[in-house]
């Protein structure tokens, strides 16, 4: 059975399952340089996309399409025929009292393209977050249980109980804060203060660089203490205002919470008003104190559901996306382990959509996948003023350690999500500080950014602590000294670094640029940062790099493309 998946809103993408296994999944941010976060708004990507992997509409026996805002049902615009958009409904975001089952289809219908008719089913948004971790986690490959645990922008972090055998249970919201609330502290405290309300995008943007400026600052127990306090009194008392958000609002996707939140945050601003604490150390208090929320309140919910465990957890949705979230759930005692897929945020959703189908029609089973599934590559010729040679992938290694200069690399199928993780990716020699200030500099970002290490997986845990098999790039590590010495630019401002492990099967070909580096070099860590214009998806193409033109050496193919220096003056 070919099940394809869409996902037609903010991340759209299409993905497609051949029986029990992931053929592809293309976001859109990832075709033609596309801004981040794009949707799907016309059916004839949905059949171009198919048409890059051989695929027709009529070759797909089941749609699967994710669902979206509304506590009811969802709607989206997608033009189908003839230019024109129509609406097309949607399942909500999670359950409700319709939608009773999280593998229960919310919505069927049939929208009609120039091709003819497509039956669809549509699944609650949270069900594809849930079934792209599971499918996709070593516990469904062993046919074990797992708890997941689902925290997306606009919904409460929800706990969920799947057995291979008997189904999936729901055991409800853990805490009522949506994830959105980590970014909306900014426009009280820090750099990114405003005053009018910021959009989507700006939150999922100011997120990621929240999570590195908290570095900055300190937790402080008097400021983790008024928190705690405004949590309770917001959104856990028994006022009306508390009542009403819990059991009204509660967590749909609509953005109808956020004027509750950023009550909240004014509330916490006025108590801080007098205490003189800096920004960075009240919003390295706000982490800490979400950090602590988390991980006490879903401990406390697996031990009274089910026991002491140990037990296996999947972390998924964009919350998931927090390294230091992630490490923390994994270092508790209550969790045998813990998996997060590539793609916690929507960009799994068409995976999660075609996997949340799969597992209604044929039962809950693991999923044939890689990390490197995404589009392939675009043929391009060089720009006039780029010379190419052939380079072996060691022969790269080889450029690395000998002229310090860093390279993009535009290579084969990208990776599904959002990290680069070598196939669309600029690698860089960590031994120079001024490293992690130069690839900031070329990409725009903020001095306090960190740059992620690569790392052959043997070598990690001299250099890293724990150092364990990390190929997705998803959780915190500590360096080792003197380690700390040897490769300061992929040192965070705490000592951390987000680690990814190299193993022969995850890459063969970054392996063999780190081995070679490694042999010439004596060190097996290399700079990883992703490679794409400002707020757009990963390069496409070779030519791509060249146009950004921001590093003067591009590796695609098996060749090396250098910057002239007539051109570079």
């Amino acid at each position: 059975m070919i099940i394809c998946g869409l996902k037609l809103t903010h991340d759209g993408a299409v993905a497609l399952l051949d029986n029990d296994s992931l053929v592809f999944s293309v976001e859109m941010e990832k075709i033609d340089n596309n801004p981040r976060y794009s949707e799907i708004a016309d059916f004839q990507v949905v059949e171009r996309t198919l048409k890059d992997f051989g695929y027709k509409p009529e070759d797909v026996d089941q749609w699967a399409v994710d669902g979206w805002d509304g506590c009811e049902a969802g709607y989206t615009s997608l033009t189908l025929r003839e230019g024109k958009p129509e609406t097309l409904r949607l399942a909500p975001y999670h359950e409700n009292d319709s939608v009773t089952s999280i593998l229960r289809p919310g919505w069927q219908g049939v929208f009609q393209t120039e091709s003819g008719s497509i039956s669809y089913h549509s699944y609650v948004h949270l069900a594809g977050h849930l079934a792209s971790a599971y499918c996709t986690s070593p516990f469904a490959r062993n046919n074990e249980s797992s708890f997941a645990l689902v925290w997306d922008g606009g919904c409460f972090p929800r706990l969920y109980y799947v057995d291979p055998q008997q189904g999936v249970e729901n055991g409800g919201y853990v805490f009522p804060l949506i994830g959105h609330a980590y970014a909306i502290c900014t426009s009280y405290f820090g750099p990114y203060r405003r005053e009018e309300k910021p959009s989507l995008q700006e939150d999922l943007s100011v997120a990621g660089k929240l999570m590195a400026y908290v570095a900055l600052g300190n937790p402080v127990d008097e400021v983790i203490e008024v928190l705690r306090e405004e949590f309770t009194r917001y959104f856990e008392s028994d006022t009306s205002e508390a009542v009403h958000y819990r059991n009204s609002l509660g967590g749909w996707g609509t953005r109808a919470e956020e004027p509750y939140v950023h009550a909240f945050y004014r509330s916490v601003a006025t108590r801080l008003g007098q205490k003189h604490f800096t920004d960075e150390d009240v919003l390295a208090s706000i982490h800490q104190f979400f950090e602590e929320l988390l991980v006490e309140r879903v401990a406390a919910k697996v031990r009274q559901w089910k026991g002491e465990g140990p037990w296996n957890l999947c972390f998924v949705g964009g919350c998931a996306l927090n390294i230091k979230w992630n490490s923390a759930l994994r270092s508790h005692p209550i969790f045998r382990s813990v998996w997060v897929p590539p793609f916690p945020n929507d960009s799994g959703s068409a995976i999660g959509a075609a996997c949340a189908h799969l597992m209604a029609t044929d039962g809950i089973g693991p999923l044939a996948w890689h990390a490197r599934l995404g589009p392939d590559i675009k043929p391009s010729e060089p720009l006039p003023g780029w010379a190419g040679t052939r380079c072996s992938p060691a022969e790269l290694g080889q450029v690395l350690h000998e002229t310090g200069e860093p390279v993009v690399v535009v290579h084969d199928r990208a990776e599904l999500g959002p990290r680069a993780l070598g196939r669309r990716s600029i690698l860089a020699a960590a031994t120079d500080a001024a490293m992690k200030d130069r690839l900031n500099t070329v990409k725009g970002r903020e001095y306090y950014r960190p740059v992620a290490p690569v790392c052959l997986v043997e070598h990690a845990p001299e250099i890293f602590s724990p150092g364990t098999p990390d190929p997705l790039m998803l959780f915190d590590h500590t360096i080792r000294s003197p380690w700390a010495e040897r490769i300061p630019a992929i040192v965070h401002l705490d000592g951390t670094a987000r680690l990814q492990t190299v193993g022969e099967e995850d890459d063969p070909t970054l392996r063999a640029v780190l081995s070679e580096y490694h042999r010439l070099s004596g060190i097996p860590v290399l700079c990883n940062t992703s490679a794409n214009f400002n707020g757009r998806g990963f390069f496409p193409d070779a030519v791509s790099a060249m146009k950004w033109g921001k590093v003067s050496r591009v590796w695609s193919e098996g060749v090396l493309y250098l910057l002239q220096e007539s051109v570079r003056d």
